[in-house]
């Protein structure tokens, strides 16, 4: 897919083809006798689209690198929908694939399904029918706390208004809410909370999840818990989550937002690892600022033109981001906590900017940037990211090999958002399916190279230099493991789960024995 031409000579090419085989839209039977024959059912039937704008978008994603066309697009209103189509799978001669598409927030084609049905979860988001709508629902006990049932097609950005209202909100966040819940739990979901309260998948209570057999199975640690653990970090394969219960504690009203800028990535990376070891921030990130990165809207003019300043005569800096809650009965003592907790600190004299804003606000944070780049045509991009976790031991090897010779010596403009920032380890689960380093160290480091191709830049070539960065780790020993993994041999699929391969390889033939579900990984079905 190099260029808008070959798109669409793609496109018409594959509807010829598909032309052969379906019949006019609305007609009684659009599916080929093989294939789709057990479809013939008229709930599914209404509601499996296949006309060019369905399909286009289906076989599309962010990333914008990957095109996959499905057969067919179901927008289902309940639940039961989607089982029947499951069951219509799994009980026929002719199992065809099936993935379920939550917000189109995949990089590497990780939700589509080729030749085979795309779910897509947002058309549950409309359904009025409360008797089928799972919706967002917030409740409590002396047992378990306070806790939010949400259908998996609902976006965060959601759960987090609803929950507001009651005073309440989840303690894991994701740093973008326009995410639906049952994407991130199939992936983990972190941001700068992740330290203190676990990834998304650690703040689960209870699912309900369909199988690839069609079964409809309510999961927690206590009941079906094979099942839970598969799903969590499970990139989809076990089954499609169509309830989950999230943790919920008091919200703030406000936070402190600080960002502090270092010329020395060790002082940086122990200033880090200190604040996410001790009682004080409740989130902290890190990013790389680069000569020419993207415009950071926390910044005054003035303050972004010291920091671009400092930047060109270092060639690279990092930006330490934390974030204090509070509340009415903390708002006169605040600040006061604030000092305490900074002092001590190695950053730059003269390099510590901080801001109020509402809780709303700061977790909403990425969607004005959203906003402002889609007015500008340059959110609708290529987006060849790479999102790593690194060893906390090797982490100054990957600096000075990947931030330093690869990215700062290749002198490309950034086209980030570059974060890097440390996580504790005892906050996840080995149970899960996630996969983290396979170390002894406390902690370990997200690195996120979030690259955007617009202009006349070539995602080709970022790609390429997502290699070299992949290349060197495993030239030097740095075991990586990769966050919203993608390859493309069994071996390295292998080799990633490591010492999980095995359960979750038994977990796949216990719950998509007929390997049905999410094909897009690509984990099964490569050679």
């Amino acid at each position: 897919m190099a260029n808008a031409h070959v798109v669409h000579v793609y496109f018409v090419v594959r509807f010829v083809i598909l032309s052969l085989f379906f019949i006019a839209p609305g007609s009684s039977r659009p599916w080929p006798n093989t294939l789709f024959s057990s479809l013939r059912n008229e709930t599914i039937e209404n509601k499996l689209c296949t006309d060019t704008s369905c399909m286009t978008i289906a076989s599309s994603d962010y990333g914008k690198m990957i095109l996959q066309l499905p057969f067919g697009v179901l927008y289902p209103s309940s639940v039961s929908d989607i089982i029947d189509l499951v069951k219509s799978s799994y009980n026929s001669s002719f199992p065809f694939t099936i993935a379920a598409r939550g917000n189109g927030h995949s990089v590497r084609g990780q939700a589509m399904a080729k030749d085979g049905v795309v779910v897509n979860m947002g058309s549950m988001r409309s359904n009025t029918d409360v008797s089928e709508n799972t919706g967002i629902k917030v409740s409590g006990n002396s047992s378990l706390g306070f806790y939010a049932d949400v259908g998996g097609e609902q976006l965060w950005i959601d759960v987090l208004r609803t929950t507001l209202e009651q005073g309440l909100a989840p303690v894991s966040w994701t740093d973008y809410l326009y995410l639906t819940v049952g994407g991130t739990l199939s992936n983990a979901g972190i941001s700068g909370q992740s330290s203190f309260h676990g990834p998304q998948i650690s703040n689960v209570l209870e699912m309900d999840v369909i199988t690839g057999k069609g079964d409809f199975i309510t999961c927690s640690k206590n009941t079906n818990s094979d099942l839970f653990y598969a799903v969590l970090g499970g990139l989809g394969q076990f089954g499609i989550i169509t309830r989950a219960r999230i943790v919920l504690d008091k919200a703030p009203n406000r936070v402190k937002w600080v960002r502090i800028i270092y010329k020395d990535f060790s002082k940086f990376t122990k200033d880090q690892e200190h604040l996410i070891s001790v009682d004080g921030f409740n989130y902290v990130e890190g990013s790389l600022i680069m000569k020419n990165s993207p415009v950071n809207d926390f910044f005054s003019p003035s303050d972004e033109s010291m920091i671009n300043s400092l930047a060109s005569e270092n060639g690279i800096l990092y930006s330490l981001e934390a974030v204090k809650y509070y509340d009415d009965q903390t708002i006169n003592t605040i600040d006061e906590e604030l000092q305490m907790i900074l002092k001590g600190l190695s950053y730059e004299s003269g390099f510590l900017f901080m801001k109020d804003a509402s809780f709303f606000d700061f977790l909403n944070r990425v969607r004005d940037a959203e906003l402002l780049l889609q007015s500008l045509a340059l959110w609708d991009v290529p987006h060849p990211w790479l999102n790593l976790f690194v060893p906390k031991s090797r982490i100054m090897d990957f600096n000075q090999g990947v931030f330093v010779d690869i990215i700062q010596n290749q002198s490309r403009s950034s086209s980030g958002p570059f974060l890097v920032y440390p996580i504790n380890r005892e906050k996840w689960d080995d149970k899960m399916s996630v996969v983290i380093p396979e170390d002894d160290d406390d902690m370990f480091y997200t690195v996120a190279l979030l690259n955007s191709a617009g202009g006349a830049k070539d995602w080709e070539t970022i790609d390429n230099q997502n290699t070299e960065i992949l290349q060197f780790c495993d030239k030097s020993g740095i075991m990586v493991k990769q966050y919203f993994p993608h390859y493309s041999k069994k071996k390295e699929w292998m080799k990633h789960f490591g010492n999980k391969w095995d359960v979750f390889k038994e977990r796949k033939a216990q719950f998509d024995p007929k390997m049905i579900l999410s094909p897009g990984q690509n984990i099964f079905n490569s050679e």
